[in-house]
């Protein structure tokens, strides 16, 4: 019935990707003049992203995100509150797991490792959905959007 549905995705969500996550990601964002921005930034490619990267052997998914944060994208903060979800993404022919985590920026540098390859830009909601190309970041992003406000 809809009660097991209910406490599978919650598990899925909440349980399962802290263990078997490969990679961290980082939902940013910052208020502006009551006014909730994110930021993204650019892959190789040129397609517009959140920050993630692969969680070391002995760090944890907040700590990898907060490090990918910086690197590259310039964001010093912290995360908040439990993670918004897992997605995949296709790698080598295989796919891996990515734990997305929201993180409230304290302070954007204005250089940092990657900047020379990667453009970064604070968005509104309605501009991150149309720069993101990628459904499973829009449905995240409206989970972190729902989270924000509940604050």
């Amino acid at each position: 019935g809809l009660e097991t549905q209910v406490a599978m995705s919650e598990a899925t969500f909440s349980v399962q990707p802290l263990t078997t996550a490969e990679q961290a990601c980082a939902i940013p964002f910052r208020r502006r003049h009551e006014r909730v921005e994110f930021c993204l930034i650019t892959s190789s490619r040129g397609h517009w992203l959140f920050p993630k990267g692969f969680i070391d052997p002995g760090q944890d998914p907040a700590n990898t995100a907060v490090k990918e944060a910086y690197e590259e994208a310039g964001l010093r903060g912290q995360i908040e509150g439990q993670p918004l979800g897992c997605y995949r993404v296709p790698k080598n022919g295989s796919s891996v797991a990515v734990l997305a985590l929201l993180m409230r920026v304290r302070r954007t540098e204005s250089e940092w490792p990657e900047h020379s390859f990667r453009q970064r830009r604070w968005v509104t909601l309605d501009q991150a959905n149309q720069l993101l190309e990628n459904p499973q970041l829009v449905e995240l992003l409206k989970a972190a959007a729902a989270r924000i406000a509940e604050r």
